[in-house]
Protein backbone atom coordinates (compact mmCIF):
# COMPACT_ATOMS: atom_id res chain seq x y z
CA UNK A 1 0.00 0.00 0.00
CA UNK A 2 2.62 2.45 0.69
CA UNK A 3 4.80 1.45 -2.81
CA UNK A 4 1.67 2.55 -4.38
CA UNK A 5 1.06 5.61 -2.52
CA UNK A 6 4.93 6.42 -3.17
CA UNK A 7 4.31 6.17 -6.84
CA UNK A 8 1.12 7.86 -6.66
CA UNK A 9 3.05 11.22 -5.38
CA UNK A 10 5.85 10.69 -7.62
CA UNK A 11 3.39 10.65 -11.12
CA UNK A 12 1.44 13.81 -9.59
CA UNK A 13 4.79 15.50 -8.88
CA UNK A 14 6.23 14.42 -12.19
CA UNK A 15 3.11 15.73 -13.92
CA UNK A 16 2.78 18.94 -11.85
CA UNK A 17 6.59 19.82 -12.30
CA UNK A 18 5.95 18.95 -16.41
CA UNK A 19 3.05 21.41 -16.36
CA UNK A 20 5.11 24.26 -15.18
CA UNK A 21 8.34 23.85 -17.40
CA UNK A 22 5.71 23.72 -20.39
CA UNK A 23 2.91 26.14 -18.75
CA UNK A 24 3.93 29.69 -17.67
CA UNK A 25 7.64 29.36 -18.51
CA UNK A 26 7.15 28.55 -21.92
CA UNK A 27 9.10 31.03 -24.52
CA UNK A 28 6.90 33.31 -25.74
CA UNK A 29 8.88 33.06 -29.59
CA UNK A 30 8.10 29.36 -29.30
CA UNK A 31 4.31 28.85 -29.35
CA UNK A 32 5.11 25.36 -31.27
CA UNK A 33 7.75 23.84 -28.80
CA UNK A 34 6.20 20.60 -28.59
CA UNK A 35 5.67 20.43 -32.54
CA UNK A 36 9.54 21.98 -32.95
CA UNK A 37 10.95 19.61 -30.31
CA UNK A 38 9.39 16.67 -32.26
CA UNK A 39 10.72 17.44 -35.14
CA UNK A 40 14.85 18.48 -33.57
CA UNK A 41 14.64 15.22 -31.97
CA UNK A 42 14.00 13.56 -35.53
CA UNK A 43 16.53 16.20 -37.53
CA UNK A 44 19.21 14.81 -34.34
CA UNK A 45 18.49 11.04 -35.06
CA UNK A 46 19.12 11.81 -38.57
CA UNK A 47 22.25 13.92 -38.07
CA UNK A 48 23.41 11.66 -35.54
CA UNK A 49 23.46 8.33 -37.83
CA UNK A 50 23.57 9.79 -40.59
CA UNK A 51 25.00 13.07 -41.48
CA UNK A 52 27.87 13.29 -38.68
CA UNK A 53 29.81 10.07 -39.12
CA UNK A 54 29.80 11.60 -43.36
CA UNK A 55 31.36 14.70 -42.33
CA UNK A 56 33.58 12.89 -39.86
CA UNK A 57 34.62 10.35 -42.14
CA UNK A 58 35.02 13.41 -44.72
CA UNK A 59 36.84 15.45 -42.52
CA UNK A 60 39.46 12.46 -42.26
CA UNK A 61 40.23 10.97 -45.34
CA UNK A 62 40.20 14.99 -46.65
CA UNK A 63 43.34 16.87 -46.38
CA UNK A 64 42.73 20.66 -44.18
CA UNK A 65 43.71 22.22 -47.15
CA UNK A 66 41.50 20.62 -49.43
CA UNK A 67 38.55 21.08 -47.46
CA UNK A 68 39.46 25.02 -47.12
CA UNK A 69 39.43 25.16 -50.73
CA UNK A 70 35.76 23.43 -51.02
CA UNK A 71 34.92 25.18 -48.33
CA UNK A 72 35.92 28.82 -50.03
CA UNK A 73 34.59 27.68 -53.21
CA UNK A 74 30.48 27.42 -51.93
CA UNK A 75 30.95 30.82 -49.85
CA UNK A 76 32.75 32.32 -52.73
CA UNK A 77 29.20 31.40 -54.55
CA UNK A 78 27.27 32.46 -51.62
CA UNK A 79 28.55 36.53 -51.62
CA UNK A 80 26.81 36.69 -54.93
CA UNK A 81 23.40 35.95 -52.65
CA UNK A 82 24.62 38.10 -50.38
CA UNK A 83 25.42 41.12 -52.69
CA UNK A 84 21.80 40.65 -54.12
CA UNK A 85 19.95 40.91 -50.55
CA UNK A 86 22.59 43.97 -49.50
CA UNK A 87 21.62 45.67 -52.70
CA UNK A 88 17.52 44.70 -52.03
CA UNK A 89 18.45 46.39 -48.24
CA UNK A 90 19.71 49.33 -50.11
CA UNK A 91 23.26 48.36 -48.25
CA UNK A 92 25.27 49.88 -51.14
CA UNK A 93 28.48 49.93 -49.24
CA UNK A 94 27.72 46.24 -48.19
CA UNK A 95 26.62 45.52 -51.79
CA UNK A 96 29.86 46.97 -53.38
CA UNK A 97 31.96 45.06 -50.61
CA UNK A 98 30.19 41.91 -51.92
CA UNK A 99 31.31 42.34 -55.76
CA UNK A 100 34.61 43.11 -54.96
CA UNK A 101 34.99 39.81 -53.20
CA UNK A 102 33.23 37.88 -56.06
CA UNK A 103 35.27 39.12 -58.50
CA UNK A 104 38.92 39.48 -56.26
CA UNK A 105 38.54 35.27 -55.18
CA UNK A 106 37.16 34.24 -58.93
CA UNK A 107 40.45 35.85 -61.05
CA UNK A 108 42.99 35.98 -58.28
CA UNK A 109 41.57 32.91 -56.32
CA UNK A 110 41.18 30.12 -58.86
CA UNK A 111 37.34 30.35 -58.57
CA UNK A 112 37.07 30.93 -55.06
CA UNK A 113 39.34 28.09 -54.03
CA UNK A 114 41.76 30.57 -52.20
CA UNK A 115 39.84 33.22 -49.97
CA UNK A 116 42.43 36.90 -50.95
CA UNK A 117 39.25 38.88 -50.11
CA UNK A 118 39.64 38.71 -46.71
CA UNK A 119 42.98 39.22 -46.10
CA UNK A 120 42.89 42.31 -48.09
CA UNK A 121 40.34 43.71 -46.08
CA UNK A 122 37.04 43.13 -47.74
CA UNK A 123 34.91 41.40 -44.48
CA UNK A 124 32.58 38.27 -45.38
CA UNK A 125 28.63 39.99 -45.03
CA UNK A 126 26.01 37.06 -44.11
CA UNK A 127 22.97 38.17 -45.99
CA UNK A 128 19.50 36.14 -46.76
CA UNK A 129 16.27 37.21 -48.17
CA UNK A 130 14.70 36.52 -44.59
CA UNK A 131 17.00 39.11 -43.39
CA UNK A 132 15.89 41.70 -46.11
CA UNK A 133 12.07 41.17 -45.66
CA UNK A 134 13.27 41.90 -41.63
CA UNK A 135 14.78 45.30 -42.75
CA UNK A 136 11.43 46.55 -43.98
CA UNK A 137 9.93 45.67 -41.38
CA UNK A 138 8.19 42.07 -41.60
CA UNK A 139 8.34 40.30 -38.42
CA UNK A 140 9.83 36.88 -38.18
CA UNK A 141 7.10 35.07 -36.49
CA UNK A 142 6.84 32.37 -34.65
CA UNK A 143 10.03 29.89 -34.14
CA UNK A 144 10.10 27.06 -36.27
CA UNK A 145 12.59 23.65 -36.52
CA UNK A 146 12.38 22.69 -40.16
CA UNK A 147 13.23 18.95 -41.28
CA UNK A 148 16.98 18.71 -42.04
CA UNK A 149 17.47 21.91 -42.24
CA UNK A 150 16.86 22.97 -38.88
CA UNK A 151 15.90 25.84 -36.70
CA UNK A 152 14.46 29.03 -38.55
CA UNK A 153 10.89 30.63 -38.44
CA UNK A 154 8.00 31.57 -40.22
CA UNK A 155 10.03 34.34 -41.56
CA UNK A 156 13.26 32.87 -42.73
CA UNK A 157 11.55 29.34 -44.10
CA UNK A 158 9.83 31.62 -46.44
CA UNK A 159 13.16 33.23 -47.07
CA UNK A 160 15.22 30.18 -47.75
CA UNK A 161 12.80 29.24 -50.66
CA UNK A 162 13.36 32.93 -52.39
CA UNK A 163 17.45 32.45 -51.44
CA UNK A 164 17.37 29.19 -54.21
CA UNK A 165 16.86 31.48 -56.45
CA UNK A 166 20.44 33.67 -55.63
CA UNK A 167 22.26 30.25 -55.83
CA UNK A 168 24.68 29.41 -59.16
CA UNK A 169 24.21 26.21 -58.69
CA UNK A 170 20.47 26.04 -59.54
CA UNK A 171 21.00 27.20 -63.01
CA UNK A 172 23.47 24.26 -63.95
CA UNK A 173 22.20 21.03 -65.16
CA UNK A 174 21.29 18.47 -62.05
CA UNK A 175 23.66 16.03 -63.26
CA UNK A 176 26.05 18.67 -61.77
CA UNK A 177 24.37 20.07 -59.84
CA UNK A 178 22.99 17.44 -57.58
CA UNK A 179 26.45 16.17 -56.49
CA UNK A 180 27.96 19.77 -55.60
CA UNK A 181 24.75 20.05 -53.37
CA UNK A 182 25.68 16.76 -52.00
CA UNK A 183 29.35 18.39 -51.24
CA UNK A 184 28.37 22.02 -50.06
CA UNK A 185 26.08 20.32 -47.80
CA UNK A 186 28.51 17.34 -46.27
CA UNK A 187 31.40 20.44 -45.93
CA UNK A 188 29.20 22.64 -44.03
CA UNK A 189 28.45 19.90 -41.73
CA UNK A 190 32.17 19.33 -41.26
CA UNK A 191 33.12 22.65 -40.11
CA UNK A 192 30.19 22.67 -37.63
CA UNK A 193 31.49 19.22 -35.84
CA UNK A 194 32.89 21.13 -33.25
CA UNK A 195 30.35 23.23 -32.47
CA UNK A 196 28.62 20.25 -32.17
CA UNK A 197 30.50 18.24 -29.69
CA UNK A 198 30.84 21.64 -27.72
CA UNK A 199 26.49 21.87 -27.28
CA UNK A 200 26.78 18.06 -26.03
CA UNK A 201 28.95 18.49 -23.48
CA UNK A 202 27.62 22.05 -22.40
CA UNK A 203 23.84 22.04 -22.49
CA UNK A 204 21.66 20.84 -20.41
CA UNK A 205 18.63 21.68 -23.14
CA UNK A 206 20.39 21.21 -26.43
CA UNK A 207 16.71 21.94 -28.04
CA UNK A 208 16.22 25.44 -25.80
CA UNK A 209 20.03 26.50 -26.11
CA UNK A 210 19.87 25.85 -29.91
CA UNK A 211 16.85 27.52 -30.13
CA UNK A 212 17.99 30.82 -27.86
CA UNK A 213 21.29 30.86 -30.02
CA UNK A 214 19.37 30.96 -33.63
CA UNK A 215 17.35 34.13 -32.50
CA UNK A 216 19.69 35.62 -30.96
CA UNK A 217 22.18 35.58 -33.71
CA UNK A 218 19.10 36.48 -36.39
CA UNK A 219 18.23 39.51 -34.07
CA UNK A 220 22.09 40.38 -34.48
CA UNK A 221 21.71 40.21 -38.06
CA UNK A 222 18.94 41.97 -38.65
CA UNK A 223 20.24 45.03 -36.53
CA UNK A 224 23.33 44.89 -38.35
CA UNK A 225 25.20 44.06 -35.31
CA UNK A 226 23.81 47.28 -33.40
CA UNK A 227 21.64 47.11 -30.56
CA UNK A 228 17.55 46.85 -31.15
CA UNK A 229 16.90 49.13 -28.25
CA UNK A 230 19.85 51.94 -29.20
CA UNK A 231 18.50 55.77 -29.89
CA UNK A 232 18.30 57.11 -33.32
CA UNK A 233 20.80 59.72 -34.32
CA UNK A 234 19.79 63.37 -33.95
CA UNK A 235 20.71 65.69 -36.97
CA UNK A 236 18.74 68.75 -35.38
CA UNK A 237 20.51 71.45 -35.23
CA UNK A 238 21.72 73.24 -32.14
CA UNK A 239 19.27 76.19 -32.14
CA UNK A 240 15.60 73.82 -33.58
CA UNK A 241 13.00 72.06 -31.73
CA UNK A 242 14.23 68.93 -30.59
CA UNK A 243 18.12 69.01 -30.77
CA UNK A 244 19.41 66.85 -27.85
CA UNK A 245 22.03 69.60 -26.06
CA UNK A 246 25.48 69.16 -26.24
CA UNK A 247 27.09 66.49 -23.85
CA UNK A 248 28.64 68.70 -20.83
CA UNK A 249 31.97 67.37 -19.33
CA UNK A 250 31.69 66.36 -15.80
CA UNK A 251 33.56 67.11 -12.77
CA UNK A 252 35.46 64.43 -11.23
CA UNK A 253 32.45 62.82 -8.78
CA UNK A 254 29.85 63.09 -11.57
CA UNK A 255 29.06 66.62 -10.89
CA UNK A 256 28.41 68.72 -14.07
CA UNK A 257 30.54 71.52 -14.90
CA UNK A 258 28.70 74.18 -15.75
CA UNK A 259 30.29 76.47 -18.02
CA UNK A 260 29.40 80.42 -19.00
CA UNK A 261 28.24 80.90 -21.86
CA UNK A 262 28.56 84.68 -21.57
CA UNK A 263 32.59 83.92 -22.35
CA UNK A 264 33.66 82.67 -25.47
CA UNK A 265 33.69 79.09 -25.92
CA UNK A 266 32.59 79.20 -22.30
CA UNK A 267 35.23 79.03 -19.96
CA UNK A 268 35.55 75.66 -17.83
CA UNK A 269 33.76 75.62 -14.45
CA UNK A 270 32.85 79.46 -14.78
CA UNK A 271 29.75 79.99 -12.91
CA UNK A 272 27.00 82.04 -14.39
CA UNK A 273 26.89 86.02 -13.44
CA UNK A 274 23.59 85.89 -12.34
CA UNK A 275 24.18 82.49 -9.75
CA UNK A 276 22.69 83.95 -6.37
CA UNK A 277 24.66 84.21 -3.56
CA UNK A 278 24.51 81.21 -0.85
CA UNK A 279 22.33 81.25 1.95
CA UNK A 280 24.25 83.34 4.86
CA UNK A 281 27.73 83.80 3.40
CA UNK A 282 28.67 87.62 2.32
CA UNK A 283 28.20 89.34 -1.06
CA UNK A 284 31.72 90.39 -2.50
CA UNK A 285 31.40 93.08 -5.31
CA UNK A 286 33.43 93.98 -7.50
CA UNK A 287 35.08 98.09 -6.74
CA UNK A 288 35.49 98.26 -10.69
CA UNK A 289 31.79 97.84 -10.87
CA UNK A 290 29.26 100.91 -11.37
CA UNK A 291 27.16 99.59 -8.94
CA UNK A 292 29.65 98.21 -6.45
CA UNK A 293 29.39 99.01 -2.95
CA UNK A 294 32.84 100.93 -1.68
CA UNK A 295 35.60 98.83 -1.04
CA UNK A 296 35.90 99.51 3.21
CA UNK A 297 31.81 98.22 3.90
CA UNK A 298 31.44 95.44 5.15
CA UNK A 299 29.22 93.20 3.92
CA UNK A 300 25.87 92.92 5.70
CA UNK A 301 23.53 89.52 6.11
CA UNK A 302 21.21 91.76 4.88
CA UNK A 303 22.60 92.40 1.28
CA UNK A 304 20.05 90.54 -1.06
CA UNK A 305 21.06 87.06 -2.24
CA UNK A 306 19.71 87.80 -5.83
CA UNK A 307 22.36 90.82 -6.67
CA UNK A 308 24.38 88.62 -8.23
CA UNK A 309 27.79 90.74 -8.52
CA UNK A 310 30.73 88.57 -9.77
CA UNK A 311 34.42 90.07 -10.37
CA UNK A 312 34.95 90.97 -13.68
CA UNK A 313 37.50 92.46 -16.00
CA UNK A 314 38.89 96.18 -16.10
CA UNK A 315 38.67 98.26 -19.46
CA UNK A 316 41.76 97.21 -20.20
CA UNK A 317 41.24 93.72 -19.64
CA UNK A 318 43.25 93.31 -16.73
CA UNK A 319 41.22 91.48 -13.29
CA UNK A 320 40.62 93.74 -10.46
CA UNK A 321 41.29 91.95 -6.94
CA UNK A 322 38.60 92.89 -4.47
CA UNK A 323 39.17 94.63 -1.19
CA UNK A 324 38.65 92.68 1.35
CA UNK A 325 36.27 93.62 3.37
CA UNK A 326 35.95 94.08 7.35
CA UNK A 327 33.61 90.89 8.67
CA UNK A 328 31.52 91.83 12.22
CA UNK A 329 32.74 89.36 14.39
CA UNK A 330 29.08 88.14 15.02
CA UNK A 331 28.53 87.36 11.37
CA UNK A 332 28.19 83.29 11.35
CA UNK A 333 28.92 83.26 8.07
CA UNK A 334 32.56 84.23 9.04
CA UNK A 335 33.04 81.84 12.00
Amino acid sequence: MNKVRIIAATVAASAMLTGCATGPNRNPNDPLEPMNRAMYKFNDTVDTNIAQPIAKGYQKVTPTPVRTAISNFFSNLGDLGNMANNLLQLRITDATQDLMRVAMNSVFGVAGLIDIATPAGLPKHHQDFGLTMARWGMPSGPYLVLPVFGPSTIRDGVGRAVDVRFNLLNYIEPAARNPMYIAQFISARSDLLGATDLLKQAALDPYSFVRDAYLQQRKSLTYHGQSASAAAPNYAEPGEAGAVPAATPTMPGGLPNYEDPGESGGASGATPNNAPAAPGLPQYDDPGADSAMPASAPAAASVPASSGATTAPAANGAPIAPAMPTLPASNPAAQ
